[in-house]
């Protein structure tokens, strides 16, 4: 199909995107059922309906946000299909395959109800929601894997490969780290054209890595974690932080050198909170940081190439960025957040 018209469709749906009074106008209810009311006025409406007579309460928008996040994915990637946006929606929408593998992987590791891990899953890639349930049927790790080799399914040899070093140790790190690894090598083997698209999207899987290593290295830095250790870990692909940047940082031993790693980088950014976050070991504002940092510069590319497949990709990460500030608020109604605290919590871009 093209591009011209699948980016007419996208802009479209883009103009749906909630604006910041309708975010003004959830954020002031009282509760959940008043959110409620407030979400029936929105392109949410069919799936809170739908969702509320299933599900009581807070499940019921968790559940809506979830259906109305799939249906949209589905909805891009049939417009996209056959076009060369296809390969870069994919690349996208596998990452929730991964976040659904992990999360059932991490489930039976550490004995999470299967209720409980279906609650945390968007079956929005390619994994979708009758495979994923047969997955969370499966007694425990080894049984989730032996499945997805069962299927033939590409996510199985990482894992395969990896299952001795995991029965070892019982650390569910090393499964995490083989699917990301997979998940990125097998990204930068679809974007071998030197186009604009391919381009823009090598750019953002480079930051992608760049903050998950850094995540990383600072969380071993707390930890003490060995850098003989910690490489084992490292994601090679990234743009700033390179493997001697990522063990720089775990080997750090005061925050003056951690704030010289990061200077003059991009994530210069996160050095005012530092001392606050190695001081305390709370890394939550860091991660959160650097969440909305890729979060901009996902969205920001829809403003790049009107007749390009970044369109569609910047649109993704909006849409997702919405998903994510719709359960915040949705969350902190139930825990009766105050507003103040609450607005701390979203991620506007």
């Amino acid at each position: 199909m093209d591009l011209g018209y699948i980016n007419a469709r996208v802009r479209g749906m883009h103009s749906r995107l909630l604006g910041q009074k309708v975010f003004d106008a959830l954020m002031v209810q009282q509760d959940i059922p008043s959110l409620v009311t407030e979400l029936e006025k929105t392109p949410y409406r069919e799936e809170i309906q739908e969702a509320c007579v299933l599900y009581p309460g807070i499940k019921g928008i968790e559940a809506a946000l979830r259906m109305n996040l799939v249906h949209t994915c589905q909805k891009i990637l049939s417009l996209v299909e056959g076009s060369d946006a296809e390969p870069l929606v994919r690349i996208i929408l596998s990452r929730w395959d991964i976040h659904n593998v992990k999360t059932i992987l991490r489930g039976k590791h550490i004995h999470v109800s299967s209720e409980e891990i279906q609650e945390c899953l968007i079956p929005a890639g390619s994994l979708g929601e009758p495979l994923l349930v047969e997955l969370i049927k499966q007694p425990d790790v080894r049984g989730v894997v032996d499945l997805l080799a069962t299927w033939e399914s590409p996510y199985a040899r990482p894992l395969t490969q990896h299952m001795d070093e995991y029965a070892k140790g019982k650390e569910i790190s090393v499964l995490e780290y083989a699917l990301d690894r997979f998940h990125y090598e097998n990204a930068f083997s679809l974007l071998k054209e030197k186009s604009e698209d391919h381009e823009v999207m090598r750019r953002l899987l480079r930051q992608e890595i760049d903050s998950l290593n850094l995540k990383n290295a600072l969380r071993m830095n707390r930890d003490r974690v060995e850098p003989e250790t910690a490489i084992a870990y490292f994601l090679p692909g990234g743009e700033h932080v390179g493997q001697e940047r990522f063990l720089a940082l775990v080997a750090a031993g005061n925050i003056d050198t951690i704030v010289q790693n990061l200077e003059g980088t991009p994530y210069a950014f996160l050095v005012p909170l530092i001392p606050e976050a190695m001081r305390t070991g709370t890394f939550s504002l860091l991660e959160k940081e650097l969440d909305k940092f890729l979060t901009r510069k996902g969205t920001g590319v829809y403003r790049s190439d009107p007749l390009g497949g970044a369109v569609v990709i910047g649109y993704l990460w909006a849409k997702q960025n919405e998903i994510i500030n719709l359960r915040i608020i949705a969350r902190c109604k139930n825990a009766r957040v105050s507003d103040a605290e609450l607005e701390k919590e979203l991620r506007y871009v």
